[in-house]
């Protein structure tokens, strides 16, 4: 039996993201609870719950981050957009951060910053959800905690965001860029996701989020794709997905088996 890898409290993964700990969380497509929980045991720093691409509603969201907090991983949620009442839901039912998808200008970074915060933000107040400890933190204690705590991380995956990301990265309260480098693949006709043309992308997304001190995430296959990332300033890894894994060990053990019955 393995015993978990002992890490930070979820508390700290905002501070960690922005100092550029070494991270690794991974995408839940899953709308239970238990991927969580397993991935959190094993010791994996985070996990994101894909509301925008996989079947999450309110209900599900909220259970699965209950899963992460039980587990000890820091879970945050990728909204399907950057409207106001779906930050606010992931929120207060207690993610640790938010990924909003297709930030491509310095106004919609701003309004969706503005949703994550209480101070100097418009963020609804409620201290009644789970991330108020369901009334158990006080109006001004809950305000701090959740500005301190909350990760606020742009997805940086369209060719006109690129031609604006240092203004962008520039946006107070902002403390990440995540490059989704799968739509920006699409959207330049790139033929794989390491093309030349991708890895230029990165490198500029990596340099203006490293230069105003912002974390820098991505998503991988592996620990070897992450190499050439890392030496751009990459620092958060997001390794394939709870299906992913179970697909990865599922079609192993059946090759196993074939090739015993040979």
């Amino acid at each position: 039996m393995n015993a978990p890898i002992a890490r930070p409290s979820p508390a700290q993964f905002r501070r960690r993201l922005i100092a550029g700990e070494a991270l690794v969380g991974t995408f839940i497509k899953t709308p239970t609870s238990h991927s969580t929980e397993i991935l959190g045991d094993l010791g994996f720093d985070f996990v994101v719950i894909d509301q925008e691409h996989a079947p999450f509603d309110r209900v599900a969201t909220d259970q699965v981050l209950l899963g992460a907090r039980a587990a000890g991983t820091a879970g945050l949620v990728r909204v399907p957009s950057a409207a106001p009442e779906a930050i606010l839901g992931a929120l207060d039912d207690g993610a640790i951060g938010v990924l909003v998808p297709h930030v491509d200008s310095v106004a919609r970074a701003r309004d969706f910053v503005a949703a994550c915060r209480y101070r100097g933000g418009k963020r609804g107040f409620s201290n009644s959800p789970r991330a108020g400890r369901y009334g158990g933190l006080a109006m001004w204690p809950h305000v701090d905690a959740q500005d301190a705590q909350v990760a606020v991380v742009a997805m940086i995956e369209d060719p006109q965001a690129l031609e604006v990301i240092d203004a962008i990265a520039a946006v107070e309260g902002l403390d990440a860029f995540f490059i989704g480098r799968g739509d920006l693949t699409v959207a330049l006709g790139a033929a794989q996701a390491d093309a030349p043309e991708i890895r230029a992308a990165v490198e500029r997304i990596a340099r203006a989020g490293r230069a105003a001190g912002k974390g820098v995430c991505a998503m991988v296959g592996s620990a070897a794709e992450a190499g050439w990332m890392r030496a751009l300033g990459v620092t958060a890894f997001i390794v394939s997905t709870d299906q992913g894994f179970m697909r990865q060990a599922a079609a192993k053990a059946l090759a196993e088996f074939h090739q015993q019955k040979g």
